[in-house]
């Protein structure tokens, strides 16, 4: 069964793409997350997960070599739709996700357990998620995990983000002073070609009022 798409879908989508990181190269930090989410839930997979227009995107990943899957069969656009956890004890017995091919197929999930992205303006963007290709439950402290682990994933990003940010406006701030100097440099030349000009114009004036000797 295909996810309901979001009510604010149009913005949230606005919202992941401002943070430019769709796409990206491995980052560490982001690594080390996803690699701790799998040591506490000793899955044997688990993904930092970004839900664009019609794929969710890994940003992380253990236990897995793809990058990418569609959205019509990702987990996580179930999990974006709601808050809190989005756990799926046995996707077996899950009239959603029978028949889904994630499940009939490689890599076989089972068990899914995923905690939404959510920004500081309150758009969910994808999911800290952890997934078994045997049936479980999630203990109240195994939760409160995930959902830490979640929370920071998205200072990541946010850092992330303004880090860009920063670096963007110190570019556009050289490029403003490259101009500002062109403009002064410009501005020189024009005014020593008005004074060169007037300097021509005054001995043109001198000379036609020069007496002349007979």
């Amino acid at each position: 069964m295909t996810a309901p798409i979001p009510k604010n879908e149009k913005q949230r989508l606005k919202v992941l793409w401002q943070y430019s990181v769709l796409d990206t190269m491995a980052e560490e930090i982001f690594d080390d997350l996803s690699e701790l989410a799998a040591r506490i839930y000793e899955g044997r997979v688990a993904m930092i997960t970004l839900v664009d227009e019609d794929r969710q995107w890994f940003k992380a990943k253990v236990g897995v070599s793809i990058n990418e899957t569609s959205r019509d069969i990702s987990f996580c656009a179930h999990a974006i739709t709601q808050p809190g956890l989005f756990i799926v004890p046995d996707a077996t017995r899950d009239e959603r996700f029978a028949k889904n091919p994630l499940v009939k197929s490689d890599p076989k999930v089972r068990f899914y357990a995923g905690a939404p992205l959510v920004s500081p303006d309150g758009y969910a963007l994808g999911t800290l998620c952890v997934i078994d290709k045997v049936p479980r439950e999630l203990r109240p402290e195994q939760k409160q995990a995930l959902r830490i682990l979640a929370r920071h994933v998205v200072s990541q990003l946010e850092l992330r983000r303004r880090s860009n940010e920063l670096a963007d406006a110190r570019q556009e701030k050289a490029q403003i002073q490259k101009d500002l100097k062109q403009a002064r440099g410009d501005l020189a030349k024009v005014r020593r070609e008005l004074l060169q000009h007037k300097s021509k114009g005054a001995r043109r004036s001198a000379r036609r009022k020069r007496p002349t000797h007979k």
